[in-house]
């Protein structure tokens, strides 16, 4: 059986952790932080947690992660 190859645009948006949660960057941070608030843009820095129904079908698309 041939291996599974894993699709290049998941595996540059989503990471999935050691308990199987697929992490996921948060949107708003591309531009015009200049008129957010700090306390806004510390919260959008980090990784936000993609729901379990959602995830699914991104581990699909990861086979070996």
């Amino acid at each position: 059986m041939p291996k599974l190859k894993t699709k290049s645009g998941a595996k540059k948006r989503f990471r999935i952790t050691r308990t199987g949660k697929v992490m996921k960057k948060k949107a708003f941070m591309r531009h015009n932080q200049e008129h957010k608030a700090n306390s806004l843009r510390n919260h959008l820095g980090k990784m936000g947690q993609l729901n379990k129904t959602d995830g699914k079908s991104i581990k699909s698309l990861m086979p070996y992660n």
